[in-house]
């Protein structure tokens, strides 16, 4: 259920804003092939509201009216025909509200048109008070690497984070890093491991309350997922996205953490989580999609 929009639906979204490290030319891991992978999102958020027999009966969008027509209708007419696991409480079915985070992904086509579909998504209320999460208690932002800073490297890494019982970091790892600066494919991949590697060495010096409620409190450790943005620039420590607003990237590849066996649901998507929060990973993730994220 993808959907095609011409180029002025996408105002804003055009690549040329990209900085570029290096003059390319069009051969295999240039700028000019790097620069044909950058895709455009943005993250939308709001509430599903969920029957007791797991359909979705409503969604609510955040700021609807600052969003574009075409992705309106795309994740509507999408979350109507999601089906979730129902949620049980006290033995009982019950209906539910659950706040979503969804990112929309837009690439351009041959003929100047955009496919917009939708990749990733969330369900997970982002609460430092709830006892049955995990909370920070100090969790100093990583310094900007001096190579990357120098190069211009710009980026997101999205974090998992294997927090132990005494709330301390046992292991981290980027399941994703994303680039929001235009260089070879060489550069890319040496800029993700130093983003990468920047942001894990910060996060194990991090501490974390631990849960001390609800069935995840026995656990022997717990996976948290924490996005980390490098920008530069006017607006740097107000995150790297603006609700409602496309942003260009080149997608890094989404990987998997040598502890990590499996993961709940198919759907999630590191990525699909807003900055400024610490995510679980593994239970209290919010409810179960049963069904693909754009239908059949």
């Amino acid at each position: 259920m993808n959907v095609r929009i011409g180029a002025l639906g996408l105002a804003g979204v055009l690549l040329l804003g990209l900085p570029s490290m290096v003059v390319a030319e069009p051969s295999p891991g240039s700028v000019a092939q790097v620069r044909q992978q950058v895709e455009s999102s943005m993250l939308v958020s709001g509430d599903v509201h969920i029957e007791t027999d797991g359909s979705v009966s409503r969604l609510v969008l955040r700021q609807e009216e600052t969003l574009p027509e075409g992705v309106v209708k795309l994740v509507r007419d999408s979350a109507l025909q999601w089906r979730f696991e129902p949620i049980v409480v006290d033995g009982k079915l019950v209906r539910a509200v659950a706040p979503m985070s969804l990112r929309v992904v837009a690439r351009k086509l041959e003929g100047g048109s955009y496919e917009v579909s939708l990749r990733g998504v969330s369900f997970q209320k982002y609460d430092s008070t709830d006892p049955q999460n995990v909370a920070s208690i100090q969790m100093d932002p990583p310094r900007y690497p001096e190579l990357a800073f120098r190069a211009g490297a710009t980026g997101s890494v999205y974090l998992l984070v294997k927090v132990g019982r005494d709330g301390k970091v046992e292991d981290a790892f980027a399941e994703q890093v994303n680039l929001t600066f235009l260089s070879r494919e060489s550069d890319q991949r040496r800029f993700r491991e130093v983003l990468a590697r920047n942001a894990i060495a910060a996060a194990k010096g991090w501490t974390f309350r631990v849960p001390t409620e609800g069935d995840v409190a026995s656990r022997p450790y717990w996976n948290v997922r924490v996005p980390i943005s490098y920008a530069m620039g006017p607006g740097r420590d107000k995150g790297a996205e603006t609700y409602g607003r496309w942003v260009s990237y080149v997608a890094g590849p989404r990987e998997r953490a040598p502890w990590r066996t499996e993961d709940r649901n198919v759907e999630a998507s590191p990525d699909s989580l807003a900055e400024g929060g610490v995510y679980m990973a593994d239970g209290n993730s919010g409810p179960r999609l049963l069904t693909p994220l754009q239908g059949g």
